[in-house]
């Protein structure tokens, strides 16, 4: 068997929402998560606000430094 024809073992992720190693293929609609069901709580929980980006606020000295500049 030559390296060419040597398959690469599938690349295994971890889902987001429950943990079960899942395969990153073109097979899997739904990766990185292993279902639907796991994608669409997912969804859930940023559509009713529960993830959230945090927001670095500057120190007000640095905001009324900029203000000072325009």
């Amino acid at each position: 068997m030559s390296l060419a024809t040597t398959p690469k073992p599938p690349r295994l992720v971890h889902c987001p929402h429950c943990g079960k190693a899942t395969e990153w293929c073109a097979d899997n609609p739904c990766r990185p998560f292993c279902s639907a069901r796991c994608k669409e709580i997912d969804f859930g929980a940023w559509a009713s606000g529960q993830y959230r980006v945090p927001a670095a606020t500057p120190p007000d000295s640095a905001r009324a430094a900029d203000d000072t500049d325009a």
